[in-house]
């Protein structure tokens, strides 16, 4: 019941509510998100996001207050890093940082706080490999997606980790960042005895591995190949590879507990 609710509080209110907020603070004109020519965002999107805000936290109360709090904190953080007041987004280490942190990490100590009940200190001490290497992963997607918006953040102010990085410098970076996470994950998978699950999840991101190289090959001869449709194909196919992945694990893990 509870992997139910946080799954339906996090995807169909939090998540969009963030993103409603975040596209009427950044009033973008050029493509954004997933739409190519986005509408303009009204004070209507405003309100929603508000709403769609409290009706999370109050369902996340059918969990537990703890759980309600982790969202709220949640919320707090990604709405510093687009409101005109903070705008975390402006600072291109802070803003990547809370990023990565919050939608990584965090989101998976709240998720598996929700689910198992477990006292948080206990958690991190049996998941301690699995914390970095959600955020690393996070961190080898997150300025991928930013490297086609460099003139319409600029254009507001924004200074970004991939602005800063360049195009080119975008794409090492973020490799480096998923050689880490894999090694993370290695590490997490050996801890708790399930390496066919590690070797699960790079045969599921070998069709992402490949286009990530073929993308970049392209972007490192001309940078115009870093553009919204193949960002948008990117996350399409990491997307797809690692539900996939998610999804065959959820289903080898339920025979292995069947079978123990």
């Amino acid at each position: 019941q509870n992997t139910a609710l946080s799954f339906v509080i996090l995807h169909l209110f939090i998540y969009p509510a963030s993103n409603g907020y975040n596209s009427y603070m950044d009033q973008d004109e050029g493509s954004i998100g997933g739409l190519k020519h986005p509408p303009k965002a009204t004070r209507k999107l405003f309100y929603a996001s508000l709403l769609f805000d409290c009706i999370g936290l109050l369902l996340g109360l059918f969990i537990n207050v703890t759980f309600s709090l982790c969202l709220l904190a949640y919320i707090l953080a990604s709405r510093a890093y687009s409101y005109k007041g903070i705008r975390l987004k402006k600072y291109p280490y802070l803003g990547f940082v809370t990023v990565i942190f919050f939608q990584g990490a965090f989101t998976y100590l709240m998720v598996f706080y929700a689910i198992t009940g477990l006292p948080f200190q206990e958690i991190i001490s049996i998941q301690s490999f699995a914390f970095p290497a959600c955020s690393l992963l996070l961190a080898g997607v997150y300025p991928l997606t930013q490297i086609y918006q460099h003139e319409e953040d600029y254009k507001n102010g924004d200074i970004t980790i991939s602005y800063k990085l360049g195009y080119r410098g975008t794409f090492i970076f973020c490799l480096s960042a998923f050689l880490l996470s894999i090694i993370c994950f290695y590490y997490f998978f050996n801890t708790v005895n399930r390496l066919s699950n590690f070797l699960l999840l790079q045969l599921c991101f070998i069709p992402a591995v490949v286009y990530f190289f073929y993308w970049f090959r392209k972007v490192w001869q001309n940078p115009n190949a870093a553009d919204f449709e193949h960002t948008m194909k990117m996350n399409l196919i990491a997307s797809a590879c690692l539900n996939i992945c998610f999804i065959l694990m959820l289903l080898t893990n339920q025979h292995f507990i069947k079978n123990m």
